[in-house]
């Protein structure tokens, strides 16, 4: 396990990061490896999923209670809603499972994660600087949730960053950038949430963990605090602040890699 004070920057960096679009994972990677902190352990990444998985469950409380309903009631919006995430969410989980083992393995190269920083946050700048925002969920197209689907698959290499990736392909589809934003994270709470069940027995051991509940707590606020901000800030703003914040930590990671060989 690890410190308290590694639990809660570990913690409040899973939560920041698990929502905009600069690779949760990656941070989780990057950060015991440039500090040479030991590795948390399977118990701990499962909490600080959980945690964010809460800050989800939260901040779209009425989305998902809508969509709940809808089945049992004349709501076709939040029906159709629930749909188009159900499309999305299969491809990202599917393929997650094929690749699980090498995204825990070789996947966590620090030069692939630098690389990915890197064009992942290419591609993002392109597109959403230069794709109009002429849609909203609502004239979303199964497809286009496929298509976002499929992106989000790439998120099992750390640096790709799933908010990133299913953003960048929202803006590819030509949603706003605050809906891009809004399916993204919709589309975040049942990959989340499976995966948290299915690693769940993990925590069992070590439930009574005070690194364990420090980290919970802090990544469920922060993941609240980073949805809430993100959403307000692509209202008025683009995407390219968090392309520059890619490329300065991409070349650090980068520079300290050439330094340690």
């Amino acid at each position: 396990m690890v410190h308290e004070f590694q639990s809660f920057v570990l913690g409040t960096l899973q939560g920041l990061t698990e929502f905009l679009p600069v690779s949760s994972s990656a941070h989780l990677v990057l950060v015991p490896w440039l500090f040479s902190w030991q590795d948390p352990g399977l118990a701990f990444d499962v909490a600080l999923h959980l945690g964010t998985l809460l800050a989800l469950l939260i901040y779209y409380r009425r989305e998902w209670w809508a969509m709940a309903t809808s089945l049992v009631n004349g709501d076709r919006s939040s029906r159709r809603l629930l749909l188009l995430l159900v499309t999305a969410s299969i491809p990202g989980a599917v393929i997650g499972f094929w690749f699980e083992k090498q995204a825990e393995t070789i996947f966590r190269s620090p030069l692939l994660i630098a690389a990915a920083l890197l064009l992942l946050g290419i591609a993002l700048w392109l597109f959403d600087r230069f794709e109009p925002q002429s849609r909203g969920i609502d004239e979303m197209t199964y497809s286009d949730a496929l298509l976002i689907g499929l992106s989000q698959a790439f998120a099992v290499i750390p640096g790709v960053s799933r908010s990133g990736s299913t953003i960048t392909m929202g803006r590819i589809v030509r949603l706003n950038r605050q809906d891009a934003a809004n399916f993204s994270f919709l589309m975040a709470t049942p990959i989340i949430a499976g995966a948290g069940l299915l690693e769940s027995r993990h925590l069992y051991a070590q439930i009574a963990s005070r690194d364990i509940w420090i980290g919970f707590a802090a990544a469920a606020i922060f993941g609240l605090i980073a949805i809430a901000w993100l959403i307000r800030f692509v209202r008025a703003r683009s995407y390219e602040p968090f392309v520059w914040y890619r490329i300065f930590l991409a070349l650090i990671v980068i520079g300290v890699f050439l330094q340690r060989a």
